[in-house]
């Protein structure tokens, strides 16, 4: 089976197993913003107090947020974790948005997809992962986005060689499955949630997991 009727089937299977993910959470493309760069090493129910904390101080739009004291906003995102990091990224992320569009986000829909995974990845603290993320669920461009899950999931299925980088994985992805943002975005979610539940980084938990029939 090649790999794109491969990746076709796992999706299948995830998705009559689980349904619908609904993702990405989030009331504004903004929203989405701020929540993949507040997920960055934590858990996204940390993410939503975070989120929560943001909203409950009325700040949770680019204007208002940057004009925040930087102190103040690290400890409205504290339950996110490593809230000085995150709070400095923001911050750039902040600056960002009013030099690129004077606070309007929905000025960069006119961006081609490379010309802003460009601009994104030029704002310091936002990776490959983060800046797909925004382009995925925040812009709706069609860009898969990878994460450790992906990683372990497709190696484990003997569909990706265990030394396979960011890129390498995304291409499998991406080469080997039209162009369709609905699919990426629930594709990604699907792993996360297999990954979460079944395929955890030192003990699967292969029995019942949706894709024990793809195990080699």
């Amino acid at each position: 089976m090649g790999s794109g009727r491969r990746l076709d089937a796992m999706y299948r299977a995830m998705l009559d197993a689980l349904g619908p993910s609904h993702w990405w959470p989030g009331d504004s493309p903004f929203e989405v913003c701020v929540g993949a760069i507040l997920t960055q090493n934590t858990a996204w129910t940390n993410v939503e107090k975070a989120i929560a904390a943001l909203r409950e101080a009325d700040v949770l739009e680019p204007e208002a947020m940057y004009s925040l004291p930087q102190e103040r906003l690290a400890e409205c995102i504290r339950p996110a974790g490593y809230f000085n990091i995150k709070a400095a990224r923001l911050r750039s992320f902040l600056k960002f948005l009013k030099d690129q569009t004077n606070w309007d986000i929905s000025a960069l829909e006119s961006s081609n997809t490379d010309s802003l995974r460009e601009q994104l990845l030029g704002i310091k603290g936002i990776g490959p992962e983060t800046a797909d993320s925004m382009l995925l669920y925040a812009f709706n461009r069609p860009m898969f986005v990878v994460d450790a899950y992906t990683a372990r999931i497709m190696t484990r299925h003997g569909m990706a060689p265990e030394e396979s980088n960011y890129f390498e994985l995304q291409s499998l992805f991406m080469d080997s499955l039209p162009e369709d943002v609905p699919m990426y975005n629930e594709f990604h979610a699907l792993i996360v949630r297999v990954g979460k539940d079944w395929c955890k980084k030192r003990a699967s938990q292969c029995a019942g997991c949706p894709l024990e029939a793809f195990l080699d």
